[in-house]
This record gives C-alpha cells, sequence and structure tokens, in this order.
C-alpha cells in the first residue's frame, strides 16, 4: 500500500465472493477489492480445493480503502447489508463452511468497532435469528483465480442470474423491505427498498427515471432550483433527510445546489464513468436513490457543490417538519425568520 497511513485493509467473508467483491465495487474511498482465501490450514489453495471444503479456507474479499473517505464503520454497514448473518452452515445456494461469514479484524481497532457493529446489528430488530457472523483476526490471503475476479463486471449477465438464483438478491431485497424493524428512532430508517413494481407505481415518471435509471432532468426547468424557502429537502423515495435550505445557493446552473449535506451518513459518493467522462455520483445511503453528482467548484471555503435533481427531492418546509417526524431539525432554524 506504499507506506500510505490513509490506505487500510479489510477483510469480509459473506459466502460467494463474486457477490461480495461486487458489493463494494464503485465505492467512493474503495481503493481497491478482490477475491481471495483465507483461514485456512493448506497454502496456496485452489478454487476446487477451497469449494470441495477441505482445506478450511473461506471465500473472501480483501479491500483497500481510503480511511479520509470511507471509514471501517461504513465497510461494516455494506457487508451486512449483502450477507445473511443468521446463517451458520453457508450463504444462500452455497453451503458449507467455505461460504460461511466472518469479519476478519486487522488490528485492535478494527475489531472492537467490528463487535460494536455487530451488537448494533443484533439489537436494531432486522433479524429474527441470532448473529452468527464469527470476528476473526486476520490471517495470511491467497488471491483467488483470475477468472474470479472482478466477475460482476466481467460477466455482468451470468453475475445477475447467479446472483438471483442463489437466492442472495431476494433476500436483500425482501429483508431491508421489511416495515417491522425496531429500535429505530428515526423514522426513514423503517425503509428498505421497494421492489421495481412499487416504485413506478408510486413515482412519477420523470421521479423514476432520475432516482432508478441515473437520470438528469433539465436545467430551470425543475422544482426547487430556485426555492428559497426554509426547511429540509429529504429522499422522495425513503424520506431520510438530505440537505437543507440553510446550505442551498444559487450556483447558476438550473439544478438545487447545496455546500454539505444535512446528514453526512445519509450520503454515498461513487465514481461515476458514464457519459465517457468521470464524476462522482451522489447517492441516498437508504433509499439508494440517485441524486445528482458532487462537484469541486462550489463556494469557499469548502469548496463543494452537490448539485441534486429536484426530482429526486421533497421539500418539507419548517412549519411541517414537526408533524412529519422531522422536529430533531428545528433548532437549526430557531434564530431564524420563519
Amino acid at each position: 500500500m506504499n507506506n500510505n497511513p490513509k490506505l487500510r485493509k479489510a477483510t469480509f467473508a459473506g459466502g460467494c465472493f463474486w457477490c461480495l467483491e461486487a458489493a463494494f465495487k464503485d465505492i467512493s474511498g474503495v481503493i481497491e477489492s478482490f477475491s481471495c482465501y483465507t483461514g485456512g490450514i493448506k497454502e496456496n489453495p485452489t478454487y476446487e480445493e477451497v469449494c470441495a471444503g477441505t482445506t478450511g479456507h473461506y471465500e473472501a474479499v480483501r479491500i483497500i480503502y481510503d480511511s479520509d473517505i470511507i471509514s471501517y464503520k461504513k465497510l461494516l454497514d455494506i457487508f451486512w447489508h449483502n450477507i445473511d448473518p443468521t446463517d451458520a452452515g453457508g450463504q444462500f445456494a452455497d453451503r458449507g463452511s467455505q461460504y460461511r461469514t466472518a469479519i476478519f479484524y486487522h488490528d485492535e481497532e478494527q475489531k472492537k468497532i467490528a463487535e460494536k457493529s455487530k451488537e448494533e446489528i443484533e439489537n436494531s430488530g432486522v433479524f429474527d435469528e441470532p448473529i452468527v457472523t464469527e470476528i476473526k483476526k486476520a490471517g495470511k490471503i491467497y488471491k483467488a483465480e483470475t477468472y474470479h475476479q472482478n466477475y460482476c463486471k466481467k460477466h455482468p449477465e451470468e453475475y445477475k442470474r447467479y446472483s438471483i438464483a442463489s437466492g442472495r438478491t431476494p433476500f436483500i431485497i425482501m429483508l431491508w423491505n421489511k416495515k417491522d424493524k425496531k429500535n429505530f428512532s428515526e423514522p426513514w430508517k423503517n425503509f428498505k427498498k421497494p421492489m421495481i413494481e412499487e416504485l413506478k407505481e408510486n413515482l412519477t415518471e420523470l421521479q423514476y427515471n432520475i432516482t432508478q435509471e441515473n437520470g438528469t432532468e433539465p436545467p430551470f426547468e425543475n422544482r426547487y432550483y430556485n426555492n428559497t424557502e426554509e426547511g429540509i429537502y429529504v429522499d422522495i423515495v425513503s424520506g431520510e433527510p438530505l440537505f437543507s435550505s440553510i446550505d442551498k445557493y444559487d450556483s447558476g446552473s438550473g439544478w438545487p445546489s447545496f455546500t454539505k449535506p444535512l446528514e453526512h451518513k445519509n450520503i454515498i459518493t461513487k465514481v461515476d464513468k458514464s457519459g465517457n467522462m468521470i464524476r462522482t455520483e451522489v447517492r441516498s445511503g437508504y433509499g439508494d436513490s440517485h441524486l445528482g453528482h458532487l462537484f469541486k467548484d462550489g463556494p469557499k471555503p469548502v469548496g463543494l457543490r452537490y448539485c441534486i435533481n429536484s426530482a429526486a427531492l421533497r421539500f418539507i418546509p419548517v412549519k411541517k417538519m414537526e408533524e412529519e417526524g422531522y422536529g430533531k431539525y428545528l433548532h437549526l432554524f430557531e434564530d431564524k425568520d420563519n
């Protein structure tokens, strides 16, 4: 890692490494993720040997990440959202010890964060059965064969079919769409993404295109680009709070522009290479909605511009924030003339 103190390692096992590797692709701050074997007794195991379950290895993913951009806790959140941590016999259609889930910590700090994260997921009420994912000290890894690396990008159709047929994709969608989660005090944390049919029923054609198909609305011809009323902007799909009018400014771009998020934890950034450009995409954390893009031409001192599509947002004025469950943010406007 070129002795760069910002670059750190994380290692997770979550069943088929194709799927777990895919979960960390294009995440801002993730420099590299690759499939590997770890935890076993045989040196240089082959895929066939690991699949036979005789070497003691796990199928795992090694991640190299920039700790200034993404935290270890955020990586753990992504991990939990892509596995069944209650399954002691494997993951979905893949059975055997090689497909068990585990967090391999690289230092005591990671161990403490992992233990706390596991405790939080156990207490969240998301899973009805006990969490069996182990937390183990990281050991030697063996990089998997070239064929298995970046499988989701090299064979996208085959990967998609496998992820669905194995039961992983349906499980994740069904689980995180549950409405009965416990111990969440904030209403948007009860949300997980509905099925496509439900989204199409509840969103306008433009809202669906923007949030689900990464579309872009015309500049100056959208609802909020020149809105000056005080309040907050939430995800049109999930309702999670994203931006505040306090941080909104007229960028001249024709789209709503903000200098910073209201809740950084509700914002995810990814590398966007579409349209023969390299940009930073902005998505919502709970709804996974495409919101817009992040640019570095904003006002000083921070210099950031979150350029967001109006169709991805719902505006909640100050006078309605309490009744709609966003009262915790009213203090931001207490000294202002509403």
